[in-house]
């Protein structure tokens, strides 16, 4: 796994100073130091969640969430882990997402780079990377076989946020099937993210599994887009906002905490609710897909079936949803016609 994340004790950064002060307050005195066990024991009352509190006193002492590639320590821990790790656990039960506590996650073989500039990397979009893969394999073949133009997939990423769809498709593509990966945003400081996470990832691959051209954009969906790939992109992939209004107000409280623009969106031309932003994708992807293209987007489970409609509306060809891994329909598929 690439990591790009500031394991260990840094994880509690300068921003924490006020969440670690109340830390030290709230350990417990002891005449020892604790063991990795009795450490998690103790900040799991904090935390309400044991799991959480293993993977605090991990980051802590920067195994991350890889465990299964490193010893755990077994005798007492150094003084600056357990600082670290209760000053975590405070940020915490104070409601702040661990994503954004940790400052890195993983997502499929990447730990990308996390923070309040950018949505929390979450399983259901690693699922739509499974389906864009797909996708991309399907294309690629075409390619291949001489019956679409060029060499190599061109891949446009429409609201990249953190870079986590882009960076994955780049990654596990690569240059022998991936010419060009655009990733575009509207956000700067969510660009400026994706742009650190780039560069890590780069910095980490093998000269032998070099990423494909990989760029950043700053812009609407497909917008800022060069114009020579017009009518030449093969595959369009988005993780869009689809929360209505009155869905912002019922998440949860740390949910809440993630970036708003990235999350809601207004009412399609149809009148359904939240999916203004995936109308967008899909509108601005039929000038720039060439044919056999496709469009990949994630969309709520409710929203399915006004989303195909949407997609057969604007002229795409074959659609169809397909489900997440708790097998709710989560990832819209649209093709171009041949």
């Amino acid at each position: 796994m690439t990591r790009v994340g500031g394991a260990g004790a840094g994880a509690a950064d300068a921003g924490a100073a006020p969440a670690a002060a109340a830390a030290a307050a709230a350990a417990p005195a002891r005449a020892s130091a604790p063991t990795r066990g009795e450490l998690v024991a103790e900040l799991a009352s904090v935390v309400d969640a044991p799991h959480e509190a293993r993977f605090i006193v991990d980051e802590a002492l920067g195994l991350g969430l890889t465990l299964g590639h490193a010893t755990p320590p077994t005798g007492p821990l150094d003084d600056a882990v357990v600082s670290a790790a209760w000053a975590m656990a405070s940020r915490r039960a104070s409601g702040e997402p661990l994503q954004y506590v940790f400052g890195h996650w993983p997502f499929r073989r990447l730990d990308l780079l996390v923070d309040p500039r950018v949505l929390i990397p979450r399983p259901e979009t690693e699922q739509v990377v499974e389906v864009a893969l797909a996708e991309a394999r399907r294309l690629g073949a075409a390619v291949g076989d001489g019956s679409s133009a060029g060499a190599g997939l061109v891949i446009a990423d429409a609201g990249t946020g953190s870079g986590a769809i882009a960076l994955s498709l780049a990654t596990e593509l690569g240059p022998r099937v991936v010419a060009e990966v655009w990733a575009t945003d509207a956000s700067i400081d969510a660009l400026a993210v994706a742009a650190s996470n780039l560069e890590a990832v780069r910095g980490a691959q093998p000269a032998a599994a070099a990423l494909p051209p990989t760029t950043l954009v700053h812009g609407s969906w497909l917008e800022p887009l060069p114009s020579r790939l017009r009518g030449g992109v093969d595959l369009v992939v988005s993780n869009p906002p689809y929360v209505s209004e009155a869905e912002w107000n019922e998440l949860a409280a740390e949910v809440r905490l993630e970036p708003r623009g990235a999350l809601v969106a207004g009412a399609a031309t149809d009148g359904t609710a939240g999916l203004a932003d995936v109308e967008a994708v899909l509108r601005q992807a039929r000038a720039w897909l060439r044919r056999r293209g496709a469009v990949v987007i994630e969309i709520a489970p409710h929203q399915a079936g006004a989303a195909t409609a949407l997609a057969s509306g604007l002229g795409y060809g074959e659609t169809r949803v397909d489900e997440d891994l708790a097998r709710r329909p989560r990832v819209l598929v649209a093709r171009s016609r041949d």
